[in-house]
């Protein structure tokens, strides 16, 4: 007998079962999601704790009305933070009504980032009121270098695309495949600007993604 087979037979000698048994039923509470108080709630209670959590993440939020609105608050808070008015856009249809065109001041290319891009507009699948993280996704018209390359996300979240939790944010990819639409290659949540404690445990921003996170959440 190996050593392997050993401690094998020794654990289901002490579990009651034999080298022919079939996995474990999972226990009850496994297969019901146990979500958070802070991912339940209204959806008027849901939008404000996605900002207080999007906040004390450290990102910025701004609210606007409607989507045309979208190009000039860009515009006004880029002025306002003494950031560059340059921006590369994600080429997704439901950016196309932002209000781009009549913008004070910003110029815009539409694409995947660059090098030497500083500001960046994307989509977000949903925001996420437990921990006010965005859920983003790779695909022709959300290049996936716009979420890391330049030094600022300027994220748009529709007030209607904000969930609970993580277990809703990941049933609205389910129900896009269940609809026919392609999943995407790539899914990533993102919290706040990036950040990092790898080097003598000294937390660093903009490491490995942006320095600044900017929220425009519509409606």
């Amino acid at each position: 007998m190996t050593a392997r087979a050993e401690i094998l037979t020794r654990v289901r000698a002490a579990t009651g079962r034999t080298e022919t048994s079939g996995p474990p039923p999972a226990p009850e509470y496994a297969n019901t999601a146990i979500i958070p108080a802070r991912g339940r709630g209204t959806q008027a209670e849901l939008v404000e704790r996605f900002i207080d959590m999007a906040t004390e993440a450290a990102a910025t939020t701004e609210r606007v009305a409607n989507t045309g609105e979208i190009g000039n608050a860009i515009a006004r808070w880029l002025q306002t933070e003494g950031l560059p008015a340059s921006l590369v856009l994600a080429p997704d249809p439901a950016l196309e009504s932002g209000g781009w065109e009549t913008a004070d001041g910003l110029t815009i290319r539409r694409g995947a980032a660059c090098a030497g891009d500083a500001v960046s507009v994307t989509p977000v699948i949903a925001g996420i009121a437990e921990t006010g993280s965005i859920m983003v996704a790779s695909g022709p018209a959300t290049p996936y270098t716009l979420n890391f390359l330049p030094d600022i996300h300027i994220a748009i979240v529709p007030a209607g695309r904000i969930v609970g939790a993580y277990e809703d944010a990941w049933a609205i990819v389910r129900r896009n495949d269940e609809i026919g639409m392609a999943l995407p290659r790539t899914v990533t949540l993102i919290t706040g600007p990036s950040r990092s404690s790898d080097i003598e445990r000294t937390v660093t921003i903009g490491v490995h993604g942006p320095l600044r996170l900017h929220i425009v959440l519509v409606g």
